[in-house]
């Protein structure tokens, strides 16, 4: 196993990225193995300076940085030696078994989408990421910015999507499904989530239960939440501000720490044809650890062949 990683990604870059790594590295087994994307001498050197033995990691040198204010589309064609645009030539070629970067979004969803591809039968991509239950564990909420403007099939895949990465990755059987919705009758909502329901109450590969209301989110109503790009975004900031709050009014709860995007890593892309992670800009070396473990998890499973066999 190959697990790929940005180095020069993310506004911690690359202290952060190498210490995440160092630690990530103490939970793998022998056989599997982190590369990682950069500065191959820098990247060495900072290693050694730890105490560490740089020869436990595999290298691909990539001394142009693609930051986070440039143009996604634009950066990956003008700068074909960037730690992002290597990574996906690898990843495409089978070289590398994942990829994860902290580094630009876009650049992450472009590289996905033109790299590697989408999945034959899927739509468009979509972005996932986990919701704390108030009594434990998690659910998953998607899409989360992949995609603002969403079709009626397009929110009937992401339940796919979503529901296969709860089931394989966190092992939840027979997932509950939920649809993103402003009330819980099926009459409820706008054009976008009226028109969405029938098709996923008609869809035998999910565990459809009906819509779900906000104040649904951190409860055990459903495992997966389905939404637009754009509602989904703003679900998550809203949701990753609830840690800061606690944290700036000195209150300490169990339940709040499960906010900590750390403990989470990253948001895996689903519909690619490879597992793509995209971690927070200001992802710190917990962080990039967990973000690199969840790789892991999701070549383990060989979850890109379960969604392979859902959309033949």
């Amino acid at each position: 196993m190959r697990i790929g990683l940005d180095v020069s990604g993310g506004d911690y870059a690359p202290e952060a990225t190498i210490l995440g790594a160092i630690e990530a590295q103490k939970s793998l087994d022998k056989d599997q193995q982190i590369v990682l994307f950069g500065d191959e001498s820098d990247i060495k050197k900072r290693i050694e300076e730890t105490g560490v033995d740089s020869s436990l990691f595999a290298y691909v040198h990539a001394p142009e940085i693609i930051s986070m204010h440039e143009h996604p589309t634009k950066a990956i064609s003008q700068k074909p030696n960037s730690s992002i645009s290597r990574g996906f030539d690898l990843l495409k070629e089978g070289a590398i078994d994942s990829f994860a970067s902290a580094g630009n979004t876009g650049a992450m969803l472009v590289g996905s989408m033109f790299s590697v591809k989408t999945i034959p039968g899927v739509i468009r991509p979509a972005i996932a990421t986990n919701v704390p239950k108030l009594k434990s564990g998690f659910g998953i909420l998607l899409d989360v910015g992949a995609n603002a403007d969403c079709k009626p099939e397009m929110l009937n895949q992401f339940a796919i999507l979503g529901s296969l990465y709860s089931e394989y990755v966190y092992g939840v059987p027979n997932p509950k499904v939920g649809l993103l919705n402003i009330g819980e009758e099926e009459e409820k909502g706008n054009n976008l989530t009226m028109s969405t329901y029938p098709l996923l109450k008609s869809n035998s590969k999910i565990n459809f239960i009906g819509n779900a209301e906000g104040r649904d989110l951190f409860t055990d109503h459903a495992d997966v939440y389905v939404c637009d790009g754009y509602t989904g975004n703003v679900v998550l900031k809203l949701a990753e501000s609830f840690y800061v709050v606690t944290l700036k009014k000195g209150i300490k709860d169990d339940f709040f720490d499960r906010f900590n995007y750390e403990q989470y890593g990253g948001s895996p892309v689903l519909g690619v044809n490879a597992p793509v992670i995209i971690g927070h800009g200001i992802s710190t070396p917990e962080a990039i650890k967990n973000m690199v473990l969840l790789s892991k998890d999701m070549i383990v499973s060989k979850f890109i062949d379960k969604i392979k066999s859902a959309f033949n």
